[in-house]
């Protein structure tokens, strides 16, 4: 029996960045693929007419995270992985050097490696000739929201973007807004698109220990208990409506005292400079309103507290405006935090009726709903219960395993 191999090559540059939702993405999907086993044909890679191999190529822009191990059996796992770093002649890691990677290095480097198909794991300028080539989309926040192309360059990248996702052989999009999104404003057949949910990372579907509980608090000087908001200070994701809601919530328990004290605000993610297009100006905001006090900012957080984070508070309160799917509601309802989210974009299809909805640019209707979870203890109880079942639809394997079926089709 004659055996054929596939080389499949992937875009794996974002393994760069572990903290980055398309990182996370990355990194799991190898794990899950590398575990995958030939011999049992999960993934229907063995044919009647002879035994498929699979040699899998990673395409880095940097080594693999520390820590981060690839098989060492081959044999026993879906195939031979070898990965190639390399960079383009400019190195410095901005806008230019990802279009000169993504646009003519990566493509060079995969014609001359003779990759029978080519996975981009997240949307890029990445154009391939004679070669089938998947793109897993996250979003097109930039065609929804130009006033996040604020220069030439994002610009460009966004145009070259476009069209790649244009010409891709086969899209998979990770929720079926991004799906509708796609139909809708990029004109591109609906039978060319699938959705495929993403999941989070195994970190977050881990109980927290007691001292680990203990650990993290001691660490950001925090009580259990406290509100909890973040995921960045981009203007889409709108803390700003979280901070007013707050200040409304103190407003009213000192007139009608509805708890003996006001939990905390706590809000993770890295605090963006005032000066840089789209970020909301935290500190500005926290002084125009007088929360300084009452406001707690934990800055970036790593991730091995972030469980920590979401099993202590009593709510993750999340009315982005716009999510292409939205890993942050999820990673809060895997640790076990009742969910407050506005009912936009993806965020009904990740949620259900694991968590509470609110008007987005509302304040008062998410005070509203805020103080409604603080008051009812039965009503935090189903939704952390909720949001674990919730949470079971989602998986890496699931995710792993409908890409690599769909390689058949495409080979």
């Amino acid at each position: 029996m004659e055996k054929k191999t596939i080389t499949i090559g992937i875009n794996a540059s974002f393994a760069r960045k572990p903290n980055s939702g398309i990182g996370q993405v990355t990194l799991n999907f190898l794990r899950k693929l590398s575990e995958l086993k030939v011999k049992s044909d999960p993934v229907k890679l063995l044919r009647d007419n002879g035994v498929k191999k699979l040699k899998v190529i990673l395409y880095l822009e940097e080594d693999l995270p520390k820590g981060f191990k690839l098989p060492k059996n081959p044999a026993s796992s879906a195939g031979k992985f070898t990965k190639k770093i390399f960079l383009p002649v400019y190195k410095r890691d901005d806008l230019i050097r990802k279009i000169w990677w993504e646009k003519f290095s990566l493509p060079r480097q995969i014609e001359k490696d003779q990759c029978d198909i080519f996975i981009s794991l997240y949307q890029c300028p990445t154009i391939l000739k004679n070669i089938p080539h998947l793109m897993l989309v996250h979003d097109i926040i930039p065609k929804l929201f130009p006033e996040y192309l604020d220069n030439a360059r994002k610009e460009l990248y966004w145009r070259l973007t476009e069209r790649a996702i244009k010409k891709a052989d086969k899209i998979f999009s990770v929720s079926k807004h991004t799906e509708k999104d796609l139909v809708r404003h990029l004109n591109i057949a609906a039978d060319k698109i699938s959705t495929n949910h993403i999941d989070v990372d195994e970190i977050y579907k881990k109980t927290v220990l007691p001292k680990e509980s203990a650990r993290f608090l001691k660490k950001y000087k925090l009580k259990p208990g406290y509100l909890l908001a973040g995921g960045g200070y981009e203007t889409r994701k709108n803390v700003e409506s979280v901070v007013r809601a707050y200040k409304h919530l103190l407003k009213h328990n000192k007139n009608s005292h509805f708890v003996p004290q006001l939990p905390c605000l706590a809000i993770y993610g890295k605090i963006l400079p005032p000066t840089l297009s789209l970020a909301l100006d935290i500190n500005k905001l926290l002084r125009e309103l007088n929360l300084t006090e009452h406001v707690k900012l934990l800055d970036m957080v790593p991730q091995k507290d972030m469980p920590a984070i979401f099993s202590n508070a009593s709510m993750f309160v999340y009315p982005s405006r716009y999510e292409g799917f939205g890993m942050p509601p999820l990673e809060a309802l895997n640790a076990g935090a009742p969910v407050i989210v506005s009912k936009v974009s993806s965020l009904p299809e990740v949620c259900g009726d694991a968590a509470l909805y609110c008007r987005a640019d509302d304040p008062k209707d998410i005070a509203m709903v805020i103080r409604n979870v603080l008051l009812n203890k039965d009503l935090r109880e189903t939704l952390i219960r909720r949001g674990r079942e919730r949470a079971k639809n989602f998986s890496w394997e699931k995710f792993t395993e409908k890409v690599v079926n769909s390689i058949e089709n495409l080979n």
